[in-house]
């Protein structure tokens, strides 16, 4: 038991700082989705000090018509880290294509998103994340949306 508890201890003290599972760099796959709930397969790039990454998505229930593409982008910069999280500020631009499902033109939703992502790293090399923040809408949007109200949105990345 005492053996045990001592590699536990020298583990943990030589843990290094959470940053794509330690190795700036790295990049992660995975799937995550804004805070206006347009999102898909992602991919992120760690730098150290911040991180980008973008997704793509696409969607075709069962009907004509009614099929969604989305496109995204966004950009961290990691403000506190410790050997298992990191606490980021930034933001990221999202657009989707919606089909009008009576025919004819496709809509196209613009969100700008401000705000903070927290990644905790269960392993050092898989990210869960969650996003907050504010979500501004344009474009097709019925209406340019700003509110203060937080609401939040997650993500999982694998890291190489």
């Amino acid at each position: 038991m005492k053996k045990t508890i001592l590699a536990a201890i020298v583990v943990l003290a030589t843990a290094g700082t959470a940053s794509a599972g330690g190795v700036a760099g790295s990049i992660g796959i995975g799937a995550e989705f804004n805070l206006s709930t347009i999102g898909g397969l992602s991919a992120n790039y760690d730098a150290g000090k911040f991180h980008v990454g973008g997704f793509f998505g696409y969607f075709d229930p069962d009907g004509d018509n009614n099929d969604d593409i989305n496109i995204g982008g966004r950009f961290f910069y990691h403000v506190a880290s410790t050997a298992s999280s990191d606490f980021s500020v930034g933001g990221s631009i999202a657009i989707q294509s919606q089909a009008d499902p009576a025919g004819g033109n496709r809509f196209t939703l613009v969100f700008v998103e401000p705000g903070f992502q927290i990644r905790m790293f269960v392993v050092q090399n898989v990210a869960l994340s969650f996003l907050g923040g504010i979500s501004v809408g344009a474009g097709d949007a019925n209406d340019v949306r700003f509110t203060g109200s937080i609401t939040g949105q997650g993500g999982i990345h694998y890291y190489f």
